[in-house]
This record gives structure tokens, C-alpha cells and sequence, in this order.
């Protein structure tokens, strides 16, 4: 009865802050939108926003819907439905986000204008931001509440019977199946959509960037945001379909696959270890991060809200900051009082039977531990990419002898700033796996995740920022509207870089979860130790196979956005060289022939690296066995973290070296400069690192490790390896 009282509180969450998200929507739309000139630009923005996702989302429900049915048929029919489930959650957080933040941008120019206040502006940006942050976590907790609801409790599968997890058989492939494989089914869900958007969405908005920057900055030596520029609206456009509903739909999937692989590893672990059989404690383990998430949920609304009813506001960094620390340590002391509550009735040996060694408090330590790490990775990749500190700064004086040094000094950055933010998740991995196993290592990606809800309010003010400075300058108006702006966007840059740290951390440490998982799964019946034995042979080929893919994956969007990049650099230059007056300021450049080559370029390339995500798990799976895919997650898991980290770090300190120069950081240099232009070039080779291939890094891992769980029931026993068994010692 205790545990139903609780999961009250996830659904007072779920309530509260939708609700509050609703409030915040309609406050935002009741602002006024400032003179025509804006309005038409805002207008121009948001149709090529809509436009772009909608078409998006229906080559999504095409795939996602044979998908499902593929699940229904050969895993489970719960399994498919709560894929689609999450599919759908996904894509209403990413769509709900991109709106406000299509309505917010022009007012948040607006309130610059009017009342040339900092504190106010980011009022009014913070709270279009704030819709985003608390759907993404509502509608993801929202989800998890109807699956467990509608197939734990009345479909009966959160249940023991002889000792066991009740299971399901298959009609057709005649495989069992239990509640693991329906939470993963949902976690699916979430990270298809999530690719689609993190990719389609990353290819766009890059390749409008870099098409802009590359003719407009470096050639004609417009600013940023010129209206002369013909790819100006289709780089706004960008900002929201992918900084805002890509971010959205990719850190609802990290937050569900942290708090699913929780939960499917509690059960997992309770399936296979021989000295746990409390099914009470079993359910409190798995309920634990579920109620946690809503605990954390409560606090980023507290935390939220702290920021937008005080009168004045400071120092909008100090601002941000203050709303995320107020939300975590709701989140911390919450979880603190959840785990006493939840455990203390539980016997000593029980707890060490299930691997909890610190007794009732073992998850919410590892958990703390997790929002610790956390914080290092963020303040990690600050360091590494704010122009505060001597790394962008020595970018930036690289940018003196040209491009060149510009880009080999970034990618040096870059790939030193690799160590410390691992040492981190080292240390991090390390201290929970001894408190709590493989299932502290779970609470601590959901601990790290547990205050979401704030981060991605924090993280999708700097779009809507940035936005609103491009309509300022698309609409003409004086420098102290430009320079509110530009102070928002420069704090936007940098929380971003902290959020993408906290992605990183909380994809490793849910991946080695879900891993874990999948290790579980694959072996049938109780085991004394986890084992993957590396230097077995199909293990070993497949962590070299692994080691591989992110190189693939990355070059392959890499590719998609210089793709579209390039064709976008032949139209401005066309339309520069053909419209009478266009430089001058008297001719109207076709901005959306621009947003047509960025749409269908983005649209076109999308599809085959989200495939092969999904699919070579699976296919592998069928051939070689659940070995070899076991080493093709090892291998890819370490390969993408580093080269997550590389890539974020390395493009967010080329971006603020430009910035830097463009504030006159370097002395006798400024926008215009031979040095600038260097800086440019490094801004421009680091967009699609940072923005298209980093974060999508992290849900390439952790869809292969959630894919490969749910087929694994399948692929264990059928695929042509198990014809020899004695080939590689399996």
C-alpha cells in the first residue's frame, strides 16, 4: 500500500508540472510581439519550423509504425504498444517545445526592446524555455506511469510466479518475454524519436549555419543575422527544429533510458541472482527510480519557479544556475528521505542479497554520487569552452596565423579535454558500482537526470535567445537591443555546454546499465557473476566492430550537413551575384529556396544513419549471436564517449573563440579581421561536432544497447553462429 501512496507523488508530478507548462504556454502567447517587421519575421521562422518537423514526423511515423509492428509480431504485442507509447511522448515534448519556442523568440525581442533590461528579458526567454524543460519530463514520466499501470498492474506482468518474474510466451517465435522487454519496448520508443529529431534536426540546423557564416561572414562581410543574408531565416528556422525540439526529444529519450535501465536491471538482476527472492524488495528497487524522477520533477518546478516570481534579477548566469541547484537539491534531499522511507523496513541480509552494501540509503547515494559527477562533467566542459578560460582564448590567439592553426589548435582542445570528464565518470562508475552494483551505476544516470526538467529549461533559453537576436537585427533595431540579446545568448552558451556534460555522463553510466541488462537476458537462468569475456572470439571481433560504428555514424552525418551545406553556399552566392541591389540593401533575397535545400538535404540524409542504428544490432544479432553484439556495444560505448566528448568540447570552444574575437578580445582584431575570419572557419568546422554529431553520439549507444535487449529473447538462440558452437568457445 506504501508503494501505491508514493506513486501518487509521480502522478501529483506529471500533473503539477504539465500544468505549470500549460500556464507558462499561455503567458508566453498573451506578450506582445513587438512592430510588423518583426511579427513577419517571426511568422517566416515559425511556417519554416512547422513545416520542416511535421514532414519530418510523418517519414517518422512510417518507420516507427512498421517498427511497432515488427515488435508485436516477433518480441511482444505490449512491447509494440509501448513503443509506440513512447513514440509518442518523444515527439509531442519535441513538437510542444518547438512551438513555444517558434512564439517566444519575437517576444523575448520584444521585451529587449521595451524595457532594455537583462533580468526581464530572461524572464520572458527563461520561461518559453521552461514549456520545453517540464513537458520533456512530464510526458516522459507520463508514459512510464501508463506502462506500468496499464501492463505491470492490470495486465498482471509485475508479478512472481515459482519464484520468478511472470513471463509471457510468443505465439509465433515461441520465445518468453516478461515486464523488462515492454520498459524496454517504451525506452525504444523514445530513442527512435529522439534519433530522428537529434539527426534530421542537427543536419539542418547546421547546414544552414554553416552556409550562412561561410559566404555571408567570411565573403561579404555582413554581420550575423544580416537581412541581406538569404540563409538568415533558414539559420533560425534551425535553431528550433534542432537546439530545441532535437534537445527536447534527446534528453526525454537519455531520461527515460536512465530510469528504465533502473528499473529492467532491478529486474533482471532479481531473475538471475540466486539469493534475492524478495519480490518486496524487488518491487521497491524498481519503483524507486520511477518515484525518484517524480520527486526530482517536483523540485525543478520549485526551482523554476524561484527564478520567475523574483522581482529582479542580477547576474542571468547566477540566475540559471541558482534555478538548477535549487531544483537538485530538492531532488537530493527528497531522494534522501525516499530511500529511508522505502528500505529501512528491509532486512540487512535481504539488502546484501540484492547488492545494496550501505544498507536502505545504497540507491540515493549512488544516486547523489551521479548529480555530483554531473556537475564536474559540466563545469569540465565550461572550462574547456568558455572564453573565460586560457583553452578558447589560446583558440582564439591561434586565429592570428589563420585557419589553419584556428582548427588544429581547436581539435588539440578538444581531444586533451577528453581525459578529466572520463576520470570523472571513472571515479563515478567505480564508487556506484561498490555501493550498489550494476544498479547503482542505473540510479546514478537517474540521479544525474533527476532534475531535467530544470536543464532543459535552462538549455532551450539559449536558442530562444539566439533567436530573438537574429530578429533584432533582421528588423533593424539599435545596438542596446542587440546587446541584451547577445548577453543572453552568451550565457546560453555556456549552460549548454553544461547540459550537453550532463548528456554524456548520464548516457555512459545508462548504457552500462542497459548493457548490464542485455548481459542478464542473454545468459538465461541464475548466474553467480556478470562475465563478458572479452577475449573470447565473437566477443572480441564485435568490440572491434563496435569500436568502429561511431566513426561511421559520425562521418556520415558529417557528411549530410557539409552535403547541404555546400548547396547552400552555391545559392547565396547565386543570389548575391544575380539579385539587382541585394548587398546594397534595396533587393529581397528568396529565403525559402534557402530553407527548401536545408528541408530536403536534412530529410534525404536522416534516414540511413537512424537505420543503421537501429537495424545492425539486430541483424548482427541474427548472424553471430548475442556475444558478438555484446562486444559490439562494448566497443562502441568507450569509442562514442570519447569522441562525444571531443566533438562537444572542441566545436563549443571553436564557437567562443569566434566570439571572443567578435568582442574585441584580441587586441587590434575584431569582426572583419583576417583573425576573425580564421575564427570563423574554426566556428564553422566545429558546428557539426557539437551540434549534429556529439549529441548524437549519446543516443546512438543507447539505442543499440536497448534495441539489442529487446531482441535479445529472439537472436540468443536463433542465428547462425549456434550451428557451431564450438567455433569460438561459446
Amino acid at each position: 500500500m506504501r508503494l501505491d501512496l508514493l506513486l501518487i507523488i509521480v502522478m501529483f508530478a506529471v500533473v503539477l508540472a504539465l500544468c505549470y507548462a500549460a500556464i507558462n504556454f499561455y503567458l508566453v502567447r498573451r506578450l506582445k510581439e513587438g512592430n510588423a517587421r518583426m511579427q513577419e519575421i517571426a511568422s517566416a521562422i515559425r511556417e519554416g519550423a512547422n513545416a520542416f518537423l511535421l514532414y519530418e514526423y510523418r517519414i517518422v511515423a512510417c518507420i516507427a509504425a512498421g517498427v511497432a509492428v515488427l515488435l508485436a509480431l516477433f518480441i511482444a504485442w505490449e512491447a509494440g504498444v509501448a513503443f509506440l507509447l513512447g513514440a509518442l511522448m518523444s515527439s509531442a515534448a519535441g513538437y510542444v517545445g518547438m512551438k513555444i519556442a517558434t512564439y517566444a523568440n519575437v517576444r523575448v525581442t520584444h521585451a529587449a526592446d521595451e524595457t532594455r533590461d537583462v533580468g526581464k528579458t530572461l524572464k520572458v526567454a527563461f520561461r518559453g524555455g521552461s514549456v520545453m524543460g517540464l513537458c520533456v519530463a512530464g510526458f516522459a514520466l507520463f508514459g512510464i506511469l501508463v506502462v506500468y499501470l496499464c501492463f505491470g498492474v492490470a495486465g498482471g506482468m509485475f508479478a512472481v510466479e515459482d519464484g520468478d518474474i511472470l513471463a509471457h510466451v510468443n505465439p509465433i517465435t515461441q520465445q518468453r518475454y516478461d515486464l523488462s522487454i515492454v520498459l524496454s519496448g517504451y525506452a525504444l520508443g523514445c530513442s527512435v524519436i529522439a534519433m530522428f529529431n537529434r539527426v534530421g534536426g542537427g543536419i539542418y540546423t547546421k547546414a544552414a549555419d554553416m552556409g550562412a557564416d561561410l559566404v555571408g561572414k567570411t565573403e561579404a562581410h555582413i554581420p550575423e543575422d544580416d537581412p541581406r543574408n538569404p540563409a538568415v531565416i533558414a539559420d533560425n528556422v534551425g535553431d528550433n527544429v534542432g537546439d530545441v525540439a532535437g534537445l527536447g526529444a534527446d534528453l526525454l529519450e537519455s531520461y527515460v533510458g536512465a530510469i528504465m535501465a533502473t528499473v529492467i536491471l532491478a529486474l533482471e538482476v532479481f531473475s538471475h541472482t540466486a539469493g534475492f527472492t524478495s519480490f518486496v524488495l524487488l518491487k521497491k528497487l524498481a519503483l524507486f527510480p520511477v518515484i525518484f524522477a517524480g520527486i526530482g520533477l517536483v523540485g525543478c518546478v520549485i526551482g523554476i519557479g524561484a527564478l520567475l516570481i523574483r522581482k529582479r534579477l542580477g547576474d542571468p548566469h547566477l540566475a540559471l544556475d541558482l534555478s538548477t541547484w535549487i531544483a537538485a537539491g530538492v531532488a537530493l534531499a527528497g531522494g534522501c528521505v525516499l530511500s529511508l522511507l522505502l528500505f529501512s523496513g528491509e532486512g540487512e541480509e535481504e539488502l546484501r542479497a540484492a547488492g545494496q552494501r550501505l544498507g536502505p540509503v545504497t540507491p540515493w547515494v549512488a544516486a547523489a554520487v551521479g548529480v555530483v559527477a554531473g556537475i564536474f562533467i559540466g563545469m569540465l566542459s565550461e572550462y574547456y569552452t568558455s572564453d573565460k578560460y586560457a583553452p578558447t582564448r589560446g583558440i582564439a590567439a591561434a586565429s592570428r596565423g589563420g585557419p589553419a592553426l584556428t582548427v588544429t589548435k581547436g581539435m588539440a582542445t578538444g581531444m586533451i579535454s577528453c581525459l578529466l570528464p572520463v576520470l570523472c565518470l571513472v571515479v563515478a562508475i567505480f564508487a556506484c558500482f561498490a555501493v550498489g552494483g550494476m544498479y547503482g551505476v542505473g540510479c546514478g544516470a537517474a540521479g544525474m537526470l533527476s532534475f531535467v526538467a530544470a536543464t532543459v529549461s535552462v538549455d532551450t533559453y539559449g536558442p530562444i535567445s539566439d533567436n530573438a537576436g537574429g530578429i533584432a537585427e533582421m528588423s533593424g533595431l539599435d545596438e542596446g537591443v542587440r546587446a541584451v540579446t547577445d548577453t543572453l545568448d552568451s550565457v546560453g552558451n555556456t549552460t549548454a555546454a553544461i547540459g550537453k556534460g550532463f548528456a554524456i555522463g548520464s548516457a555512459a553510466l545508462a548504457t552500462m546499465s542497459m548493457m548490464s541488462s542485455y548481459l542478464y537476458a542473454a545468459a538465461e537462468g541464475a548466474m553467480t557473476e556478470l562475465v563478458l569475456n572479452i577475449v573470447r572470439g565473437d566477443v572480441l571481433v564485435g568490440a572491434i566492430f563496435g569500436a568502429a560504428l561511431p566513426f561511421l555514424f559520425s562521418g556520415m552525418l558529417i557528411n549530410a550537413v557539409t552535403a547541404s551545406a555546400e548547396k547552400m553556399v552555391h545559392e547565396v552566392r547565386r543570389q548575391f551575384k544575380e539579385i539587382p541591389g541585394l548587398l546594397e540593401g534595396t533587393g529581397k533575397p528568396d529565403h525559402k529556396k534557402c530553407i527548401t535545400i536545408v528541408s530536403q538535404g536534412a530529410l534525404k540524409k536522416m534516414v540511413l544513419p537512424a537505420v543503421i542504428a537501429v537495424a545492425l544490432p539486430v541483424v548482427s544479432g541474427f548472424l553471430l549471436g548475442a556475444g558478438f553484439v555484446g562486444g559490439i556495444l562494448i566497443g562502441a560505448t568507450l569509442t562514442a564517449i570519447m569522441l562525444a566528448v571531443y566533438t562537444g568540447n572542441a566545436g563549443g570552444a571553436w564557437d567562443n573563440a569566434k566570439k571572443f574575437v567578435e568582442k574585441g578580445g584580441l587586441e587590434g582584431e575584431g569582426k572583419g579581421s583576417p583573425a576573425h575570419d580564421a575564427a570563423v572557419v574554426g566556428d564553422t568546422v566545429g558546428d557539426p561536432l557539437k551540434d549534429t554529431v556529439g549529441p548524437s553520439l549519446n543516443i546512438l549507444i543507447k539505442i543499440m544497447s536497448t534495441v539489442s535487449l529487446v531482441c535479445v529473447v529472439v537472436f540468443r538462440n536463433c542465428n547462425l553462429l549456434s550451428l557451431f558452437p564450438s567455433l569460438f568457445g561459446g
